[in-house]
């Protein structure tokens, strides 16, 4: 059972991921015409004006397709408003825990001026200062990185020990998340930024986008079958 509760968990993270992409496409004006949770086969949808919602077989992802013809329609949006579309997704996995953490706060201790307004900002920016710098383990030590297998197993436990421990599992989860489409890797969040920011600075640089996408779904794909083996590895020694 606890299992099916962590994937429903990291279901949850994906759509709050997705559903800020799509909250700032709609204030910058960027017309939708997909917001899916997961890929593959749809399995429902729903169309309201020019966006259909739905929900694919592979929860394990998510997208927004903008309603736009072709590549180059998308690359006439303004870089702006692009690069805050890009943002939309960590920053929202980035407010949950905040929001999270004034809840615990206020049960744990008080609802104090610092414990609603002052300490859970703080207690974010350690968190996600301590899994920025664990980033390096991905160089050095690859065999302590975990996939999705890995997370369930262990987020299992979390959850047996209660909702506190769930909470504080939710938090650590929406953090990494964030932290992980930060990186500077071109198909993620963090890469598109940067390929955006080179495109102001020289619009010939546009030509690299498509290429440097491909090679970065290339190393996320090869980085998620290496996990994914080593946490069944590591289930069944």
């Amino acid at each position: 059972m606890n299992y099916f509760i962590i994937i429903a968990l990291i279901g949850m993270l994906i759509f709050i991921h997705e559903l800020g992409h799509f909250i700032f496409a709609k204030l910058t004006g960027i017309p939708v015409a997909v917001f899916s949770i997961g890929f593959g086969p749809k399995i429902w949808k729903y169309k309201a004006k020019e966006t259909e919602y739905c929900i694919s077989v592979i929860p394990l992802g998510g997208y927004i397709l903008p309603a736009i013809e072709n590549e180059s329609e998308f690359y006439q949006i303004p870089v702006i408003k692009r690069i805050l579309f890009s943002i939309g997704g960590p920053l929202a996995n980035i407010l949950l825990p905040i929001i999270l953490l004034i809840f615990l706060n206020i049960f744990s201790s008080s609802a104090s001026f610092s414990a609603i307004l002052l300490n859970p900002f703080i207690q974010v920016s350690d968190y996600f200062i301590n899994i920025v710098m664990t980033i390096p383990v991905m160089f050095t030590s690859p065999d302590h990185l975990s996939g999705i297998v890995g997370i369930v197993n262990t987020g299992s436990q979390f959850i047996a020990s209660g909702i506190r421990d769930t909470i504080k599992l939710l938090i650590l989860l929406s953090l990494n998340l964030a932290v992980f489409n930060l990186l500077p890797i071109p198909a993620l969040d963090g890469g598109k930024i940067i390929l955006y920011f080179l495109e102001k600075i020289h619009p010939k640089l546009l030509k690299i986008q498509i290429p440097a996408t491909i090679a970065g779904w290339l190393i996320i794909t090869g980085l998620m079958v290496y996990v994914t083996v080593n946490d069944v590895v590591k289930i069944f020694a």
